[in-house]
């Protein structure tokens, strides 16, 4: 039974093995001090933050997000420590509040391995505080105990450290909240960077509210152009030492100029402009198109935050004008409470009104813009049902960016961003086969949510191979129970895979030992600055490992191995796939909870687990879906053969 906790109350802890899951109302940092039987943090190395997430027993996230996992394991814990403090602290300089009660109070849930609820908390009752000590594991007789503290810090990180005992605490603050500035591990990815101007590049438009002002986001490096026609792949190029191998194909054109973006007709009096497809800046249409989805999903976020900002104020206003009227004991009866209750309401319902009509305006404008930037969208952006994949040809160029599904708000469902994610992919993907995962997941068979899932991987995996240029993209396929023959048969059928799907631990093995070969020989030839002394039988294009069912199959080795690839592999060129329920791999503990957090989760049934990196909604992923019917995935992968074939690849 779970025991919910008010501040200064504990409740014995009946396993050391724990998770503790932190869920506040916008991104926050979630850390662990260690102490010592008076509650001393010896030093720097005794605490846990996004800079420096590992510790003995202890495993905290590496950047600020709404929701964390912290990983505790008791028993791992140096003699020493007596006590673990659960920290959150507010970003700062990220645009994002600066005060906990100016956002929806943080709960913290202490959780078994299993997910099963041991003791909560609500932190209610903070102010100005941007800094707060949530909750604080102890030993006690030889016994584990968790308290309930929710001590909060007006002067944020530093005061907090310093509390504890810790020299050097604004140092350590300042240097925490730096290391969440850099960090580029986003539940979806940080957008491109802004221009002078920002980001998009608008037409005249009609009147309208202003917003909130946009925080910039942290810096990421420009679109530079491509390589020269000239320019050699990997074998003739020497890379930087520490740095990336060039990929660019021989081939390639040079980058198009800057060109300015299309020009919107000019608007009515009183009207907003008509909308453009490709109306931000770049130096191409499928730069500008990036650019200005990205917009969409920025204006979106901040319209829908304005609009529950407005609607919270609204109800927080006409709950102290109540308050204030009942304080008088000569409104609480009669007609004059109720005349003050009736004008409370009439207020909060004028504001409510007020704000929706402005929220509906912005959705206006946001679908119409929609409408016609969709139909534009290159075939890496555009969805199974644009018309633009069945005269699809493989590129000679890789494009920007991957569309991996959609993303709504509960405001308007039938708003639609397109989830976009940067080529080549910096961090793996996981499709998330678990019942446990959401509601709707709850409601599938558990055989029926894995093919869903495997089939949302086949899907990824086709439109990877169908935007890299010919022969520049391998995928293979680990299936060790040969349990997803029905969804892979079209990459069989095909013949676009790098090889049949491994099955049992002997194809399990020797997949991670040729992939493993690959990323070591690679990183060698980086770190040395010979790239042309590879070996002449290696396949330098990006390579794509697609692992169904994980862990069945895997044994420990085969399990350190794919941790190695999900660490190092993205760097030289080597990504997952996984097609995964994270129960399954349960038995082996938090040992693999760097793994989960390595890679983007995604789901195959609708669910609302993605955040945005400006204010933190909880917004509704879609998985990609064909049209009932279609044989758009059959045409385009004979397409990726077709020009595999006459490249003679």
């Amino acid at each position: 039974m779970t025991a919910e906790l008010v501040r200064g109350q504990n409740h014995t802890l009946p396993q050391i093995r724990l998770e503790i899951r932190v869920s506040a109302g916008s991104p926050v940092v979630a850390g662990a001090t260690l102490g010592d039987e008076n509650g001393v943090v010896r030093g720097a190395e005794w605490i846990a933050h996004p800079g420096s997430p590992q510790l003995p027993g202890l495993e905290v996230s590496q950047q600020a997000a709404a929701g964390h996992r912290l990983a505790v394991d008791l028993e791992a814990l140096p003699e020493t420590v007596h006590r673990v403090t659960v920290l959150l602290a507010l970003p700062v300089g990220v645009g994002g509040p600066t005060s906990f009660g100016a956002t929806a109070a943080p709960f913290v849930a202490v959780t078994g391995l299993d997910g099963t609820e041991i003791a909560t908390f609500t932190l209610t009752g903070l102010d100005a505080e941007s800094a707060v000590s949530a909750l604080e594991l102890y030993r006690r007789q030889g016994a584990w105990k968790v308290r309930a503290v929710g001590q909060g810090y007006a002067a944020g990180l530093a005061e907090m450290l310093a509390d504890q005992g810790l020299a050097g605490a604004a140092e350590l603050a300042a240097s925490i909240q730096e290391a969440v500035a850099r960090s580029l591990a986003r539940s979806v990815a940080p957008p491109p960077p802004r221009t002078p101007e920002g980001d998009r590049v608008r037409q005249a438009s009609g009147p309208s509210d202003p917003g909130p002002t946009p925080a910039a986001p942290p810096a990421a490096t420009p679109v530079q152009p491509a390589a020269d026609p000239g320019t050699a792949s990997v074998s003739a190029s020497v890379p930087t030492p520490g740095g990336p191998i060039n990929y660019a194909h021989p081939r390639r054109q040079h980058a198009a100029p800057p060109t300015p973006p299309p020009t919107a007709p000019p608007a009515q009096p009183g009207q907003a402009a008509q909308p453009v497809a490709g109306d931000a800046t770049g130096w191409s249409m499928d730069e500008r198109l990036y650019n200005q989805i990205w917009g969409m999903f920025e204006d979106l976020a901040r319209a829908a935050a304005a609009y529950r900002s407005a609607v919270d104020f609204a109800e927080s206003r006409m709950d102290q004008e109540l308050d204030r009227s009942l304080s008088d004991p000569r409104n609480r009866i009669g007609g004059a409470g109720d005349r003050a209750r009736e004008e409370a309401r009439a207020k909060r319902d004028e504001l409510t009104a007020r704000a929706r009509e402005v929220l509906d305006r912005d959705l206006a404008q946001l679908a119409a813009e929609a409408a016609v930037v969709e139909p534009a969208l290159p075939a890496a952006y555009a969805g199974w049902d644009n018309p633009v994949w069945h005269a699809h040809r493989i590129p000679m160029e890789l494009p920007m960016a991957l569309r991996l599904g959609d993303l709504h708000l509960p405001e308007r469902t039938g708003l639609r961003i397109p989830l976009l994610v940067r080529l080549p992919l910096e961090r793996g993907i996981w499709v998330d086969s678990g019942r446990t995962a959401s509601e709707a997941a709850a409601l599938l068979d558990s055989d029926r949510l894995r093919r869903l899932a495997m089939e949302t991987a086949v899907l990824h995996a086709a439109r990877l191979l169908a935007v890299y240029p010919p022969g520049e993209f391998s995928v293979h396929v680990i299936d060790p129970a040969g349990s997803a023959a029905g969804p892979l048969a079209p990459l069989v059928d095909a013949g676009v895979l790098a090889g049949p799907p491994a099955a049992g631990p002997q194809g399990v093995a020797s997949v991670l030992a040729h992939l493993t070969r690959r990323v070591d020989l690679v990183q060698m030839a980086v770190r040395a600055g010979a790239a042309d002394s590879l070996p002449p039988d290696l396949d330098t294009g990006e390579q794509l490992l697609m692992v169904n069912d994980f862990p069945h199959g895997f044994d420990d080795r085969a399990v350190t191995q794919l941790r190695y690839l999900a660490d190092e592999g993205p760097a030289v060129g080597v990504h997952l796939l996984m097609v995964a329920d994270r129960e399954d791999a349960s038995a082996y503990g938090p040992v693999l909870d760097p793994l989960w957090r390595s890679l983007l989760r995604i789901t195959p049934v609708a669910d609302n687990h993605l955040a945005d990196p400006w204010v933190g909604h909880a917004w509704t992923y879609e998985p990609p879906v064909t049209p009932p019917g279609s044989r758009v995935l059959e045409q385009v992968l004979a397409a990726v053969t077709a020009a595999r074939r006459a490249a003679g690849r």
